[in-house]
C-alpha cells in the first residue's frame, strides 16, 4: 500500500509538470533577440511563430531556444529584410535547424558568398520562397503584417533603403518594425494613413542618426495613446564600432516621453501583449 501511494504521487507529479509544459502562452510577445550588431525579432503568439532576420551569426538560436517551446520546431514565416550580413548570417542556422515554411524576401540579392550559403540551403530544402513588397498583407491566425515599404520603384536605391518595413497588427494594438531604412525613406512611410497610433517602434538601423525621422516619429507617435503604452526598441551591439544608438536618436526619442529599450543594455527584450 506504501508504494502504491509513492507510485499515485509520482503519476500526479509527473502529470502536473507535463500540463505545465504543454500549457500554451496565449499571449503575443515581440522578443528583439540579443545578437549584437545586427536585427532578429521572433513574434510568437501560441505555437505560431514569424522571424524578421537573424542577426550576424548563431547566436539567434541562443534566442529562439529560450522562448519557443522546446517541441516546436517549426516557424511559420521567416522575412529577410534586406541582403546585409547583419541581419542574414544568423538565417543559415536556422534554416538548418528549424523547419521554415515561408522564407520572404524583398527580391534582391547580394554577391557575398555567406549570401549565397544561405540561398543554397533555402533551396536546397525546398522552402518556398516569396518576394514581398508595399501593400501587401500577411495573415497569420490574428496577426496582420501589412508590407509598407519597398515599392518596386524603390530597387536600384542603397541596400538599406530597400529593406521590408512591416506594419504588425494584433487587434488594437500596433508594431512598426523598421529594417534599416534611411530618413528619406522614413519620411516617405510618414505620408501613410496606416503610420498613426503605434504602440512599438523597432528603431531604424539600430539608432543611427541617419534612420529614424522625426518626420517618422511624430507620425508613428501621433494620436491619444498615453506615453506608457509606447515603446522604441533598438536592437543594438554593445561597445560597437558605430557609436550606435546615436545621441541625436536617444534626444528626439526622450523628447517624446517614449520608453526606449536597447538590448545592449537589457538583452534579449520579450514585449508581451495580452489579449
Amino acid at each position: 500500500m506504501v508504494y502504491k501511494n509513492i507510485r499515485f504521487i509520482f503519476l500526479t507529479v509527473a502529470l502536473t509538470v507535463w500540463l505545465a509544459v504543454f500549457t500554451v502562452d496565449d499571449s503575443l510577445h515581440i522578443i528583439a533577440c540579443d545578437v549584437g550588431q545586427g536585427d532578429a525579432i521572433l513574434i510568437q503568439k501560441n505555437n505560431t511563430q514569424i522571424l524578421i532576420d537573424g542577426g550576424p551569426n548563431q547566436k539567434i538560436l541562443d534566442c529562439l531556444g529560450s522562448y519557443m517551446p522546446f517541441y516546436d520546431r517549426k516557424i511559420e514565416l521567416v522575412i529577410l529584410t534586406h541582403p546585409e550580413l547583419d541581419h542574414y548570417g544568423g538565417l543559415i542556422d536556422v534554416v538548418k535547424t528549424y523547419n521554415i515554411k515561408t522564407y520572404a524576401h524583398n527580391g534582391t540579392t547580394s554577391s557575398n558568398q555567406t549570401f549565397k550559403v544561405l540561398e543554397n540551403e533555402i533551396g536546397g530544402r525546398g522552402i518556398p520562397s516569396m518576394p514581398i513588397g508595399k501593400d501587401m498583407v500577411i495573415r497569420l491566425g490574428m496577426i496582420y503584417l501589412d508590407i509598407v515599404h519597398p515599392d518596386t520603384k524603390d530597387f536600384g536605391v542603397g541596400v538599406n533603403d530597400q529593406g521590408i518595413v512591416t506594419l504588425l497588427k494584433y487587434g488594437q494594438f500596433k508594431a512598426l518594425f523598421t529594417a534599416d531604412v534611411e530618413q528619406e525613406v522614413s519620411n516617405q512611410i510618414s505620408e501613410s494613413s496606416q503610420i498613426q497610433n503605434i504602440n512599438y517602434l523597432k528603431v531604424n538601423h539600430h539608432g543611427s542618426k541617419n534612420g529614424l525621422s522625426q518626420k517618422l516619429l511624430d507620425a508613428v507617435f501621433s494620436g491619444s495613446l498615453p506615453a506608457g503604452r509606447r515603446v522604441a526598441v533598438i536592437s543594438v551591439g554593445a561597445k560597437n564600432s558605430y557609436g550606435h544608438p546615436h545621441e541625436e536618436v536617444i534626444k528626439i526619442l526622450s523628447e517624446k516621453d517614449i520608453k526606449i529599450l536597447r538590448t545592449d543594455q537589457m538583452g534579449d527584450i520579450d514585449f508581451e501583449v495580452k489579449n
